[in-house]
């Protein structure tokens, strides 16, 4: 589905860099115009198989001036960097609430859920804060950043990551989601992706992949349903590209 255009923009445009280094899982080093700054990374978790060295990113400015890393990698881009018109991947997996929350309350989900204006924040249900409220619907957000579904180009360096194994706080999360419709009547569980995404069906390998997607389809068959989001990042705005459902499809798989 797509809809009328009401992009959310950032108050400040973000600032393009070359990543030199991952030095752990918060900080990136970003050379910006020749310096080198210390970057807060905002995901801890792998971002694909790739190896974040000379890759392009977008940075936001911290309003706080005190803050240690004033910058934060917001998007990183698997084109060359002397390419004008990259393709970006939005890695802010706190920012992916920001901008559901202004599509949903600009009406531009109303194919998923109504009543944008009475959007709640952090809702606890059982010993849980799912993301969202609206009206009667439960909406917990997921931006899946372990594999990246996008096509990388030869000269970005890549190798082999572990598989996904942090899957308890997934679990617990549907497992409310179902549970939620007790008392309410429709709890989502939203893929969003900050990059034209293909369908997202879910790890097919790993340790825990069958234990997850079982756990998936059980809430599924308790009245959970399963929808995708799109978004497009570029340094002044973040666009909705399209969103689906993909109930049905998370079943066959």
């Amino acid at each position: 589905m797509q809809t009328n255009n009401n992009p959310f923009i950032f108050e400040t445009p973000l600032i393009e860099g070359v990543i030199c280094r991952r030095r752990n899982r918060f900080i990136m080093e970003v050379e910006v115009d020749g310096v080198i700054y210390d970057c807060h990374c905002p995901t801890t978790g792998r971002i694909g198989d790739i190896i974040l060295r000379d890759v392009p990113c977008l940075l936001s400015l911290s309003n706080n001036l005190s803050r240690k890393t004033l910058y934060t990698v917001e998007a990183i881009s698997v084109d060359l960097p002397s390419n004008a018109t990259k393709s970006w991947i939005g890695i802010n997996q706190n920012a992916a609430n920001r901008y559901v929350e202004h599509f949903i309350k600009s009406g531009q989900l109303s194919g998923m859920v109504n009543n944008g204006e009475a959007i709640k924040r952090e809702q606890k249900v059982g010993n849980s804060k799912l993301d969202f409220l609206v009206g009667n619907t439960y909406i917990e957000v997921k931006t899946p950043l372990t594999r990246l579904q996008v096509e990388v180009k030869e000269h970005i360096e890549t190798k082999e990551g572990s598989s996904f194994t942090s899957f308890e706080r997934f679990i617990k999360h549907i497992g409310e989601l179902a549970h939620s419709l007790n008392k309410n009547d429709k709890a989502i569980l939203l893929v969003c992706f900050i990059y034209d995404s293909s369908k997202y069906m879910g790890s097919s390998g790993g340790k825990y992949s069958s234990y997850i997607r079982n756990s998936v389809q059980s809430s599924i068959n308790q009245g959970v349903e399963v929808w995708q989001v799109n978004f497009k990042i570029t340094p002044t705005e973040v666009n909705l590209i399209r969103y689906f459902e993909t109930t049905k499809d998370m079943i066959k798989g």
